[in-house]
């Protein structure tokens, strides 16, 4: 039997060899986090995500998504750019073409996914083979929950996880195993009576403290979404065409977050300087080449042209955002057709031929 507690430092010293920059282990009891998932879905908040609800007993009860599972080794990556205020100035710029940070660079889940592995790997060569498996959101999993469990964070009032040092700007991953490894302290909450993060939501989503309804969320509309997006919420979408960063951008604790040093998460293809008209051109054989090995390939070609229409119409009229819709009105497919419509009738009329 190996020495768990040295093993422990031991997985803390590889993983940050390995780009993580904290690490932290955590148990397998989340009860009370399941009660909260199943009253978020109780009320609607999953939208069209009916694999939330499909897998929610085993996305609280990890010995039951990976049987003998006693430990949950849990990891942060930061992708955080410490360019706020540059942020907000592209979020003011109504032809400038905001997306998520996040997804500006190569897509997260395969790099976390890979260093995961080593990190099995180099586990498994000290102590022999040993039951486990890796994680980076692709399955039913809790992972705030863990990751506060495993004492990286707590669970904001956005819902997000935020670390003292760090602010929130980074990814999470989990290494699930069967070995009684010492589990960490969980972190304490300091969000206090701030709610900066409730006001500034364009839409609204954020509906209380620790609630958030995900049909609401510009996050879930421009990514998740496979549908028309209501028109109602078209107008507080601005010019975000792939996810928002509103929430954390406003959260105080993100003063702490350094700038990332992962080349693969770097801007691909000008992302954070890219206009509305420019990205509306692209065909969808150059949305798919330059967008390989993106985050952003997960919201489709005609999600992606829904999207740009959308901040098209949201847009300050000009004869450039005129003629990239004008050029779309005959588009084949329907949603993005009338998308095109909505934001022409937006615009003041006028001849366009």
């Amino acid at each position: 039997m190996p020495d768990l507690a040295a093993l422990a430092a031991d997985i803390r010293i590889w993983a940050r060899e390995l780009g993580f920059q904290q690490t932290g282990i955590a148990g397998v009891e989340l009860g009370e986090d399941e009660a909260h998932l199943q009253a978020w879905l109780a009320r609607g908040f999953h939208g069209g995500m009916d694999y939330m609800a499909r897998h929610g007993d085993k996305r609280a009860r990890p010995g039951e998504l990976v049987p003998g599972t006693l430990r949950v080794i849990s990891v942060r990556m930061d992708y955080g750019t410490g360019d706020e205020d540059a942020a907000w100035a592209r979020l003011a710029d109504g032809e400038a073409a905001y997306v998520a940070r996040y997804a500006l660079g190569r897509d997260y889940h395969k790099l976390m996914r890979n260093r995961l592995q080593k990190l099995a790997d180099r586990i498994a060569g000290a102590i022999g083979p040993f039951g486990h498996r890796v994680f980076v959101d692709s399955a039913p999993v809790l992972e705030r929950a863990l990751a506060r469990d495993a004492g990286l964070g707590w669970i904001g009032k956005h819902t997000c996880l935020i670390n003292r040092d760090a602010g929130s700007w980074f990814f999470l991953g989990e290494l699930y195993t069967d070995l009684a490894l010492p589990v960490d302290e969980p972190a304490s909450a300091h969000c206090g009576t701030c709610t900066r993060c409730l006001q500034v939501c364009p839409t609204g989503a954020i509906v209380a403290p620790y609630q958030v309804d995900a049909r609401r969320c510009i996050s879930y509309l421009t990514i998740e979404n496979r549908d028309a997006i209501p028109e109602e919420l078209r107008p507080l979408i601005g010019n975000r065409i792939f996810g928002c960063d509103d929430c954390q951008l406003a959260c105080p604790w993100n003063k702490f977050a350094v700038a990332h040093g992962e080349a693969d998460f770097a801007p691909r293809n000008g992302l954070d300087g890219a206009r509305l008209v420019e990205l509306f051109a692209w065909t969808e054989e150059e949305f798919l080449k330059r967008t390989e090995g993106s985050a952003i390939r997960r919201t489709g070609y005609r999600g992606w042209l829904r999207n740009i229409a959308v901040a098209l119409g949201n847009a300050p009229t000009t004869p450039s955002v005129l003629a990239a819709l004008a050029s779309r009105r005959d588009e084949p497919d329907e949603m993005v057709r009338e998308h095109v419509a909505w934001a022409l009738a937006r615009h003041p009329k006028v001849v366009l031929d």
